[in-house]
């Protein structure tokens, strides 16, 4: 049986190989990030030569100085692709990682920005990740804007959001119009389900009628990958995901 975990980290790595995006061949993960972690994995072990920075990894770590490297090496141009979430999500990408209600977030309190805003325009791709897919997070405008999901004409930014893949569909996100597009569902929802549960307008209503692609099932061969190197790469560092998702333990 697939699970739900595996088929999030071969669509993000289905992304990550798109052969009509900027070669991604230095990728940056963040902390508290699994299945994002998973896939750049997955594409490693495929056979794909990426240089792989996971910033929450306890050895193997290529940052001496931290995150004061990761930003040097964005603002260089040396990181080609990074994952970035937020509490709420608008329909042009834009992050919410402050909080919700009146300033500062008195409502809910969310963790904070940190260099989301700097590493959104300085790397040329970004694959946005949330695994809720609710009224709550993907938003008609978010609270507070943490990282642009675009800019005005004139500002410089190397890149904006590729894709957003949530726990029910994938969107493909169009920086020329600012919108978001529905790209493939996955099992168990429809076009309708994915609508009622988004607080934004995105394209795609000629799915509403003939249904969206699904999203692929992970191949037998990443399958296994998934299942023995990738969770071996993943035991030390993501414990409780290994545990849960892999049934298998340190």
């Amino acid at each position: 049986m697939i699970q739900p975990e595996e088929r999030l980290a071969a669509a993000i790595a289905s992304l990550i190989l798109d052969p009509a995006a900027p070669p991604a061949r230095h990728i940056a993960v963040g902390a508290a990030s699994p299945v994002p972690a998973a896939a750049c994995w997955l594409v490693r072990l495929m056979g794909h030569p990426v240089r792989l920075s996971l910033l929450h990894r306890r050895e193997g770590n290529p940052f001496t100085e931290g995150s004061r490297e990761l930003f040097d090496l964005a603002g260089q141009g040396r990181i080609d692709l990074f994952f970035l979430g937020g509490g709420q999500i608008d329909g042009q990408a834009n992050l919410n990682l402050i909080g919700t209600g009146e300033w500062p977030g008195r409502t809910v309190r969310f963790p904070g920005s940190f260099g989301s805003a700097f590493m959104y325009l300085m790397v040329p791709r970004t694959i946005l990740f949330r695994e809720e897919h609710s009224l709550r997070v993907l938003v008609p405008q978010v609270d507070a804007v943490s990282a642009p999901g675009v800019s005005p004409p004139g500002h410089f930014r190397r890149g904006t959001a590729q894709a957003l893949v949530t726990g029910r569909c994938v969107f493909r996100f169009d920086p020329a119009a600012a919108r978001f597009r529905l790209a493939s569902l996955h099992p168990g929802e429809t076009a309708n389900s994915v609508r009622a549960a988004t607080g934004f307008d995105y394209d795609g209503d000629d799915y509403e009628k003939d249904g969206a692609p699904p999203t692929a099932d992970p191949t037998p061969d990443q399958l296994a990958l998934l299942r023995g190197p990738v969770c071996a790469e993943m035991l030390d560092t993501y414990p409780e995901f290994c545990a849960r998702v892999w049934r298998r333990s340190a």
